[in-house]
């Protein structure tokens, strides 16, 4: 756990520790599925960048596990509205 550290020709001796990240937010969504484009309303509006919204939506409707999901083509997110709409590559 401790590390020596070269800044600038200056060796800095470190220690590492463990911490905790505030883990994301839990919330529920509306979905409406057909063919390959799901439309999802209800997003509530998070203290996050549009784009990481848009990366958590993406991975959440990635995931297969729970009977539904696949490769996305496209997620489209409107933070005003609360709506996205994902597309997958292939119906189902």
């Amino acid at each position: 756990s401790k590390h020596s550290v070269n800044l600038d020709n200056r060796t800095a001796n470190v220690v590492v520790r463990p911490f905790e990240l505030e883990m994301g937010f839990q919330f529920e969504l509306r979905v409406t599925v057909s063919g390959r484009k799901i439309n999802v309303s209800g997003i509530p509006e998070l203290p996050i960048p549009k784009d990481w919204m848009r990366d958590k939506l993406e991975l959440d409707f990635y995931k297969t596990e729970r009977g539904g999901g696949g490769e996305i083509e496209n997620v489209t997110y409107h933070k005003e509205s609360g709506t996205a709409v994902i597309t997958f590559l292939k119906p189902g």
